[in-house]
């Protein structure tokens, strides 16, 4: 800490310390597009223009007005990124690599670079955003542990069955050559590349898909509670074999979402890396982890192996075998592979021999031979490093609060400062956990819409938008910017969402918490005290949930309200989650702007991350067989919304996601602080291929769209 203060300099340091807010005046920095202006109801379906669900398009913002530019949006830069070439007449005739893998191929040790990369038609050709880049070098990143693994996960998203295009609005191929859908919607239709291998060499075929559906998906001791995304109005899908590089998603009803699916943020179409930890993501490497499946080895044989890596269980080994940041043993399809595992203070990758995709002049990517994430130990060691010019490309972890500073010091330290404008409803928002059983008393108050909205309206988000944001945001509910066709209309920013200490106070009275004690704070109706809420909140992670969450709850003391923050490890908090034992929880909703794609965090419908109701989370996944049935009668109306939308088209479902947001916006089942920020990129001068403005948003796994396996250094 101390080399970092003399690094950054004692001023700097102290301006980091104690912050003027205000001063820079970024509030127009926010949403991609204007807001819609407070009058209109509802997105014109003219301006929206959404795109046709066949293309494989998910819904795009309305056209941005002409607005007069103000201060601050001289930092977001022309929204742009690589492409990918589908015409073969286009494909580079010849090949070249790496010097660091060509020593390999003259010592024997990797075949030729031909031998590598599928057949010639079936390449992933890539024209980069600004050129051919040079290979070589370490990409310097921040992270905050074992827990962090989504970072790395997020550079290697080519590994999705399909990709999201850097608008974020369009489908195009990744691991899937093509893909098509049947006219009656209900068959969707993979076609692999021939020829491609997974990182150890083996070849990587329809088997993979076969083996993962079949062994892993299909195994009630690694997938108790199937997803949603493999249901059709409760009817399951089937995958099938046609031959071995062809599979087809088969459905008894139409699934016109489907196409979306698989090139989202989710469990079928999220890839190995991000998904394979919950045994999703579609495919797995079969050749490798048969060896940790009691299908295919014996008792005697599988004990030992359990034994050996001191777990509990096959399953256990199963999972730590099958997670890429911690196995460097276990094929990968990314551009980069894990070779020092994410629990070392250092998680280091190293560029995959066999990756699958070439630049226009036949490079095989990625250009940057590794990609160092060093740990740090909290936000502020983070971003002070990241001050300090220690990162080359940064743009998760960093503080908004800090751009000053960045831009104080990014010609000193040779870096550049970015916004990349955000389409997130909530940047931060409060979660009630409608299962909670541990105390009914708490259950009792958390599960009731008139206590959940007179706490949205004893927050002054303003105040916090200020203080910890900036000024950049939209302060309002959960539901995405007015002018996103998903919006219910502008007015829902605001339901519930004003600050208004005194209609709050008048209804935690009338609802029954009329008593207080002497300091103010409401009691408890069973007569056992003071009324006392747990708020887990995430240390360490991405924003300063603490903070925010440690100002709500001084706000909340006006309205008689104790709320009791929990800073807890992001491993842990999870897990209590997972385990139903919290009671209110700080996150964001990023993602949930493309509802039917990542829903998670507004709708309890997945069941390894559902911080609303893990029971009724699972009870929904598995169709019914599992968890608790929700006994409130507007959530079960938003699931019946919800299962319906995947048989419809895009004009439906945008019909459909408004009510959806109607629903959860009126119930406040979660607290929107702000949203619609920008978040803050750091880049070294001398890195190439970087995008002016990036796509910020969850489903495009950023800097994923970007494809960091164009990145280079220019010297």
């Amino acid at each position: 800490m101390d080399s970092i203060r003399r690094r950054v300099g004692r001023r700097e340091f102290l301006k980091i310390s104690a912050l003027a807010v205000g001063g820079i005046g970024l509030a127009a920095c926010a949403p991609q597009s204007p807001s819609t202006p407070a009058q209109q109801t509802s997105p014109a379906p003219q301006a929206t223009t959404p795109p046709s669900a066949a293309q494989g398009m998910t819904p795009a913002p309305t056209a941005p007005s002409k607005a007069e530019p103000k201060l601050g949006q001289q930092l977001i830069g022309k929204l742009e990124g690589p492409t990918i070439i589908r015409d073969p007449s286009k494909f580079p005739k010849g090949f070249k690599e790496a010097p660091m893998l060509a020593d390999l191929v003259k010592t024997g040790k990797l075949p030729p670079v031909e031998k590598r990369l599928p057949e010639p038609s079936d390449l992933l050709v890539i024209q980069p955003v600004e050129g051919p880049g040079k290979y070589g070098g370490t990409w310097r990143r921040a992270f905050t542990g074992p827990a962090d693994y989504e970072n790395g996960d997020r550079l290697v998203s080519l590994d999705k069955i399909l990709h999201l295009d850097y608008t974020g609005t369009k489908n195009q191929p990744a691991v899937a050559k093509d893909w098509k859908i049947s006219d009656d919607g209900k068959v969707t239709t993979i076609y692999l590349r021939k020829g491609m291998k997974w990182s150890d060499g083996q070849p990587f075929t329809a088997d993979d898909f076969v083996f993962w559906y079949e062994d892993i998906y299909n195994n009630k001791d690694l997938v108790p509670v199937k997803t949603p995304e493999m249901f059709v109005n409760g009817k399951e899908g089937r995958l099938r074999k046609i031959d071995d590089y062809t599979i087809a998603l088969e459905f008894d009803e139409p699934y016109y979402l489907l196409e979306d699916i698989l090139g989202g943020d989710t469990q079928l179409g999220g890839g190995q890396a991000w998904r394979a930890r919950f045994f999703m993501g579609l495919y797995a490497p079969a050749h490798y982890l048969k060896q940790f499946h009691p299908k295919y080895v014996s008792k005697a044989e599988l004990d030992k192996r359990i034994a050996e890596a001191k777990a509990d269980g096959w399953v256990v080994l199963f999972r730590l075998k099958n997670q890429w940041e911690l196995n460097p043993e276990l094929p990968t399809l990314g551009p980069w592979r894990t070779v020092t595992p994410a629990n070392n203070p250092t998680w280091v990758l190293e560029r995959n021999p066999y990756f699958w995709a070439v630049d226009t002049e036949g490079n095989q990517l990625p250009y940057i031979d590794r990609v160092q994430m060093i740990l740090g130990e909290n936000l502020e060691i983070i971003n002070l490093r990241a001050i300090a010019g220690e990162y080359d490309y940064q743009d998760r972890h960093m503080d908004p609060a800090k751009l000053p500073v960045f831009l104080e010091n990014q010609q000193k330290y040779g870096y550049s400062v970015r916004l990349d404008p955000q389409n997130i409803g909530a940047t931060q928002e409060i979660f009630f956990n409608q299962s909670y059983e541990g105390d009914p008393e708490i259950a009792k108050w958390i599960k009731n819409a008139d206590f959940r909205r007179a706490l949205s309206l004893g927050i002054d988000r303003n105040q916090l938008v200020e203080t910890f944001a900036l000024g950049i945001g939209q302060p309002g509910s959960v539901c995405p910017p007015a002018d996103w066709p998903y919006s219910p209309g502008a007015e829902w920013k605001k339901k519930w969402s004003e600050y208004n200490p005194t209609l709050a106070n008048q209804m935690l009275d009338k609802i029954g918490l009329d008593k207080k004690d002497a300091d103010g704070f409401r009691l408890r109706t069973d007569g056992k005290g003071r009324l006392r809420l747990e708020w887990t909140v995430v240390g360490a992670n991405m924003a300063n949930y603490t903070g925010v969450a440690e100002m709500v709850a001084a706000q909340w003391k006006k309205i008689g309200i104790q709320a009791d923050v929990k800073e807890t490890e992001r491993s842990l908090a999870q897990t209590r989650a997972l385990n139903n034992e919290h009671q209110l929880y700080s996150w964001n909703n990023s993602g949930a702007e493309l509802l039917f794609l990542f829903p998670r965090h507004a709708i309890p419908v997945e069941p390894t991350e559902a911080y609303l109701g893990p029971l009724w989370a699972k009870w929904y996944g598995s169709g019914g067989t599992a968890g608790k049935k929700p006994d409130d009668p507007e959530m079960l109306r938003a699931f019946d919304l919800f299962r319906a939308a995947s048989g419809q088209k895009l004009e439906d479902r945008i019909k459909t996601a408004k009510e959806i947001w109607k629903i959860l916006v009126d119930q406040q089942y979660a607290i929107g602080l702000w949203g619609e920020s920008a978040s803050v990129r750091i880049t070294n001068n001398k890195l190439g291929n970087v995008p002016g403005r990036q796509c910020s948003d969850q489903n495009c796994r950023t800097p994923g769209s970007s494809m960091p396996a164009t990145f280079y250094f220019k010297s």
